[in-house]
Order: C-alpha cells, then structure tokens, then sequence
C-alpha cells in the first residue's frame, strides 16, 4: 500500500521535522493544523517544496475536520502532534484541555473507526507526563502521583485514553515521550531555551537559560525520524516508550554551546532551577540514531547562522 501521511500539528517544531523528512523521501504528506504560519516549515523546506504540500487548515477541536481529512486524501498513516505546550496550557486551562485531550480523543476515534486501512497511530506524549519531582528528594521517573503541570496531567490522559482504545476498540497506538527538544524550529515552550541560546551564539550573544539540572537534550530531526519510525512498524496494543538519549548537565550544554560559538564564551549563564519532571524517562526507550550532543549543537548553531544571514529567524 503507498504510504500517505497526515502530520497534525505540522505546523510546530516536531511536526516540520516529520514533514520535511517525509518530503525528502518522497513520501505522500498531508499537513494539519490550525494556524497559517509556517515559518518552522519555511526553514527546512524551499519554496517550491512548500507550495507542493497539501494542507488542510484544521482544528483537532472539530471531529468531523479530522475525519474529512483522513478520508480525502486516503490517508494510511497518523503522526498526531498537535497541542498546546505547557505555558499555553498554564494560560487557558480549558482551551488546553479541549485541544490536547478532546482533540486527541477526536484523533483516536477517527483512526479507531478506519483502522483496516490505517497502521498504528503514533501520538506525542511527554516526559511531563510523569509524576512531579519531590522537591530535594526523588528524582527517579515514577507515574505514581500526579505530573506537576497541566499539560502533564492533560499527556497522562491521552495514555489512558488510547489504552481504553486498545482495550474496547482494538485500537494499535503508539505514545512517544520526548523530554527536552532542540534544533531550528523550536522556538516555545518550558525547555525551548537552549535552543534560544544556541540562535543567540549563533548572533553573537549571551542568553541566561532560565532553568539547570540534568534532561535528556534530544535533536529535532532524531527525535522526527523516530516518530516516523514508530509509524512504518507493526504495533499491538497500547503502546508508549520514553524517547532516549543520555541524560546531560545544562553545563555541557553551555560548553557545547561554547564549542560551536567560541565569540560567546563566559556569556550563556544557566539558572540553577530544576525542570519539574525527572531528568530521564523509564520506560522502554525509543532508539533512534541519535546525534551527539557536541555534533546536533554544532548543527544548529550552524543552521542557525545561515538562517540568520538569509533574513528567516531574528536573534533573541
């Protein structure tokens, strides 16, 4: 069967990686999500590459616009990552519930309802998802207690749900938990700062990461390409995996930052804040083929500096 992939939240920084993966294989790839901007886009893809894309301008909120998506354009394959992040969430509560849980349920049940010519539908969860950390004690990830955020608690629903959908519709799901993603094209969220300081090293400046401690940093296009990975392979159940990759120290970040931007040395400061989720995930991880961290910072910095000179990012 000829592949046709619909990427919601196409439009966000995951979502244009996955794009602009599918569209460097030839693969058949359909673009959902709700807002017009696609500047994520515009840095990885040429003009003419975009103006070739279907695009459905969608709302997850909206049932029936998810159906007519999938059966227009004879879709095969769902790569669901449309959602509001954590400060939009913090923001507009109900307006995150809404997009992130109804929108995801909207999702499950579409695919549920085409599931003979459908192959599992892979979902972004979140290493948010996990429980909250004790404040000076664990550590560990557990899903014993509640996630400390909103967005959190909304990516633990989204797990149950596709196991209800396993379990009553026999439904095949895949829930991948990213933790800290960077690369062109993440430009929002709780942990997009060190992307920020590596588009500020790339202008010349300093930038104070508003957070420390030890996450795992996962490059964009890794982290697409396991996405895609999840999509092309048999699946069973309800599934849900920790995206991998070694937990590192802001610190080396900075050096690695440090590295590509010899000019900035001494000048991207960390405030010594933990994240409010564990630095690693525990379940069974993803393992895609990972950059290094000194080579996906250099990379970027790098991608950075000729996005700069060609007008389509601004310094920080």
């Amino acid at each position: 069967m000829d592949e046709r992939f619909l990427v919601t939240g196409s439009g966000g920084c995951i979502g244009a990686w996955v794009v602009a993966q599918l569209v460097g294989e030839g693969v058949g790839v359909v673009c959902f999500d709700a807002s017009d901007d696609d500047h994520r886009l515009a840095l990885l893809l040429d003009d003419e590459q975009r103006a070739g894309l279907p695009v459905v301008r969608g709302d997850i909120t909206d049932a029936g616009q998810v159906e007519r998506a999938l059966d227009a354009h004879g879709i095969t394959h769902v790569i669901h990552l449309a959602a509001l992040q954590v400060p939009f969430c913090r923001a507009d509560p109900s307006l995150g519930a809404r997009v992130n849980v109804v929108g995801t349920v909207h999702v499950l049940d579409a695919v549920a309802r085409r599931a003979d010519r459908m192959g599992p539908l892979v979902y972004a969860s979140s290493v948010a998802a996990y429980d909250a950390l004790e404040e000076g004690g664990e550590t560990a990830a557990s899903m014993d207690g509640s996630p400390g955020t909103l967005y959190g608690v909304f990516k633990r629903a989204n797990e149950g749900s596709a196991r209800v959908y396993a379990a009553e519709r026999g439904l095949a799901s895949v829930g991948l938990r990213p933790h800290t993603v960077y690369g062109p094209g993440r430009d929002q969220g709780l942990t997009s700062a060190p992307t920020t300081a590596m588009l500020a090293a790339a202008a010349g400046s300093g930038f104070h990461v508003p957070f420390g401690g030890r996450c795992q940093m996962q490059y964009a296009p890794d982290v697409a390409a396991a996405f895609v990975a999840a999509a092309r392979a048999p699946a069973e159940g309800a599934q849900v995996r920790d995206v991998g990759g070694a937990a590192v120290g802001m610190d080396e970040v900075v050096a690695a930052i440090e590295a590509a931007a010899p000019e900035v040395v001494g000048r991207v400061t960390v405030e010594p804040v933990e994240l409010p989720f564990p630095a690693e995930g525990a379940d069974a991880v993803v393992p895609p083929d990972t950059t290094s961290l000194a080579d996906g910072v250099a990379d970027t910095v790098a991608r950075f500096r000729d996005l700069l000179a060609r007008g389509l990012v601004t310094p920080p």
